[in-house]
């Protein structure tokens, strides 16, 4: 505890406890860095709540997608219109290994 010693008419010995006040009321800086602790409290507190909203919500967390396999990429390309149904039976055959004739 923080204060000073005082003694009364029966020399009791008493600790008043001192505020970091300025008289009653905080001063300009006491006000300013409680203003800037909330500020950063609260921001720092919504910010976590957010990153683990976030991290819970992904479907897998921590991990980067996957590339495509080349069956996939095939398909996608005959479903744009890239290429004909003959052109994607006969890749995707021979992504396979089987021999189309």
């Amino acid at each position: 505890m923080t204060g000073y010693l005082t003694t009364r008419l029966d020399d009791a010995v008493e600790e008043e406890t001192t505020m970091p006040y300025y008289g009653e009321h905080m001063s300009g800086w006491d006000w300013f860095g409680t203003s800037v602790g909330m500020i950063l409290f609260w921001g720092l507190l919504i910010t976590g709540i957010v990153l683990l909203v976030r991290y819970l919500r992904s479907e897998h967390p921590g991990q980067a997608p996957t590339a495509a396999t080349a069956e996939q990429v095939l398909a996608e390309r005959f479903a744009r219109g890239e290429i004909n149904e003959t052109e994607y039976r006969d890749r995707l055959a021979s992504l396979r290994g089987q021999v189309r004739t």
